[in-house]
């Protein structure tokens, strides 16, 4: 089976309904999500929505396999209505955009997105902008960075 069609693991679809929940409970709700056409983003973002609420959503086939650089290009043609934007693709392309655009925030969430980003992370990115085409290395400021282990331990 090639990459691009292998299934969500198990672990996945706890970490994504976890997370799903976790950004309803946050009102972390995007305007728009990106989603990568490969199978398990596409899994992931059915295990996640049904938390949200109705969302705007597109399939965006430059998300898989995309080094940072392709992903800020895509950041960059964001509609100006969109206020919020979820990217659900794939590392290491993500976890680069993520560290790229974070120039600063808490000091300890900026260390465990640096040490490593793992499936189903989420870093949670304020860019002080007028228009997404004015994103660049360093303006965003990491609000918070979460992963599922993270979370499995709160519910302790």
């Amino acid at each position: 089976m090639s990459d691009f069609e292998r299934p969500l693991a198990p672990r996945g679809r706890k970490a994504a309904k976890r997370m799903g929940a976790y950004l309803r409970d946050e009102q972390l709700v995007p305007d728009l999500a990106l989603i990568s056409p490969a199978r398990r983003a596409r899994e992931t973002w059915d295990r996640v929505k049904p938390h949200l609420g109705p969302v705007s959503e597109h399939s965006e086939p430059r998300l898989y396999e995309a080094p940072a650089d392709g992903l800020l290009t895509i950041v960059r043609e964001t509609e100006p209505a969109v206020r919020t934007l979820l990217i659900l693709g794939h590392n290491p392309g993500l976890e680069e955009l993520a560290k790229l655009l974070a120039g600063a925030g808490p000091h300890k969430a900026r260390a465990r997105l640096m040490r490593k980003y793992p499936t189903a992370g989420l870093a949670v990115l304020d860019l002080d902008i007028e228009r997404w085409r004015d994103v660049d290395a360093g303006l965003g400021r990491l609000d918070r960075f979460v992963t599922p282990r993270s979370l499995k331990s709160e519910d302790r």
